[in-house]
């Protein structure tokens, strides 16, 4: 497994510390005989060699490939191969950005949802839900590996941060990501039931504010809570109902209509089939059950 590539600067090979070089002392004598120290100190751990052509990126472009790693645009190979024709090899250009790619660094800048870059560090484009997700699991697999604590509750909250911003639902996330190891599956089962949690709280909140028909203010002021809190929890739910809609209708328009035959011995199925509706457990809204913002 590729390590972090540091910089340049960090990787060109220091002197090793004075007390690890100087030879052993001797110590005081004992029983009349002079003894040395047995064991020399483990001599410090040489930094790994960088890629001369990283070294090359890194003096081109040092926001990109400097002390901060950034998401790469699409084609930046080509890009490179187009701006520097002498100065790069097309072998050697590949193998440099596979390692970069690669690097925990560079895995931790897109798991954080940051922007594919151009050269010039101008963001051009988000990157792909299963490349953001694919950054996650691999960085967490790293540091778990060299970790003695569980670090899935920190993998676990990423991966709702990545699947809010991607804005798919549950199922065309599964199927954009597609293949999933038990540890993938568990944390993403994880991380659903509490965007599903939170979805409900805010579903409920909104339909107790239209229930009371009270303004923000008055509404937040009655319950004892933020406006600002509450105005964007309202907002979040209705733009999740609005998608909600929306997918709900596409799909309704991708199934053919069946025939009215068919059509009307389905209805019949559905009736006999259909259980008791549930008795509603909604309660009035008052001071004492106060909604939940989030």
């Amino acid at each position: 497994m590729t390590e972090t590539l540091n910089t340049p600067a960090e990787t060109e090979a220091s002197p090793a510390p004075a007390e690890a070089t100087a030879p052993p002392q001797r110590q005081g004598r004992q029983g009349g005989r002079s003894r040395t120290q047995s064991k020399p100190q483990a001599q410090a751990r040489a930094p790994r060699e960088v890629h001369p052509v990283l070294k090359q990126l890194f003096t081109l472009y040092p926001k990109m490939f400097g002390a901060q790693f950034l998401p790469l645009k699409l084609g930046v190979y080509q890009d490179l191969l187009a701006l520097h024709p002498e100065l790069f090899k097309r072998d050697d250009l590949k193998v440099a950005l596979g390692l970069h790619a690669r690097s925990t660094r560079y895995l931790e800048s897109v798991a954080a949802g940051h922007a594919r870059h151009n050269l010039q560090a101008e963001p051009v484009e988000p990157v792909a839900p299963e490349h953001v997700h694919h950054a996650i699991m691999e960085v967490f697999r790293r540091r778990q590996a060299r970790s003695n604590q569980d670090l899935r509750p920190y993998a676990r909250a990423q991966l709702i941060e990545a699947i809010e911003a991607s804005g798919l639902s549950r199922e065309n996330y599964l199927l954009c990501i597609r293949q999933q190891d038990d540890i993938s599956v568990a944390l993403l089962d994880d991380a659903f039931t509490v965007l599903a949690e939170q979805a409900a709280k805010r579903d409920a909140l909104r339909k107790m504010f239209e229930a009371s028909s009270k303004t923000v203010a008055e509404f937040s002021d009655m319950y004892g809570m933020n406006p600002d809190e509450v105005a964007q929890t309202l907002e979040r739910s209705r733009v999740a109902q609005a998608v909600q809609a929306e997918q709900a209708a596409q799909a309704a328009q991708s199934v053919p209509a069946p025939a009215p035959a068919e059509a009307e011995a389905e209805a019949e199925a559905s009736v006999q089939e259909a259980a008791p509706p549930a008795e509603s457990t909604a309660e009035e809204p008052t001071p004492a059950n106060k909604p939940e913002a989030s």
